[in-house]
């Protein structure tokens, strides 16, 4: 259990902040940027949300997902250390990874057959699912750049950032009426 009794520390005024190891560091720092772009994600599932109250497949599997986008971010915020002991820091798990696919078979199964690339749009619900997945991506993004930069990220943080943003494809062409209220791309078509 987290206890927050001070919203405000000052801490963070000259630009700084900390990461969950205790170090400190600039508020642009990859690390810092990966999982804030996390964060943003979680505040769009949480739009979202408030279009999915009534489907009761749907809209349990994206609050289970927000839990776990902070458990990422507690993931991405501490960087891993080699006499790391196992189940001691929480990190995301392949079995989350693999719940990601489960779900994106089983929604995905259930939909139309893509003929054509679809806009971002629709219901509310999939206009906001579309946002979120393109912030995912970002995150994702971010994710690598800090890999590229010799950070160590888990390889599971990474591979559930990666399904994320397929989830959240499939999330929002369930949320377009199951495929049915899309809206797609017309090549050429305004020219």
């Amino acid at each position: 259990m987290v206890t927050l009794n001070r919203i405000y520390t000052r801490t963070g005024d000259a630009g700084t902040t900390r990461l969950a190891s205790g170090a400190s560091v600039s508020k642009s720092h990859l690390r810092v940027e990966a999982y804030g772009a996390v964060d943003e994600a979680n505040a769009c599932l949480g739009l979202a949300r408030l279009h999915t109250v009534g489907d009761s497949e749907l809209d349990p599997m994206l609050a289970r997902i927000q839990n776990e986008l902070f458990d990422l971010g507690a993931d991405l915020a501490t960087p891993a250390r080699s006499d790391e002991a196992e189940g001691v820091v929480l990190r995301i798990l392949d079995s989350q990874v693999a719940r990601l696919e489960d779900e994106i078979d089983l929604l995905n199964g259930r939909l139309p057959d893509l003929k054509s690339f679809v806009l971002p749009g629709g219901t509310p619900a999939a206009a906001a699912l579309h946002l979120a997945r393109t912030v995912a991506r970002r995150a994702e993004r971010e994710a690598v750049r800090l890999v590229e930069a010799g950070e160590a990220v888990g390889g599971p943080a990474m591979r559930y950032l990666n399904r994320l943003s397929d989830f959240l494809f499939v999330a929002a062409r369930w949320a377009n009426g199951r495929g049915e209220a899309e809206v797609f791309w017309e090549s050429g078509a305004t020219r």
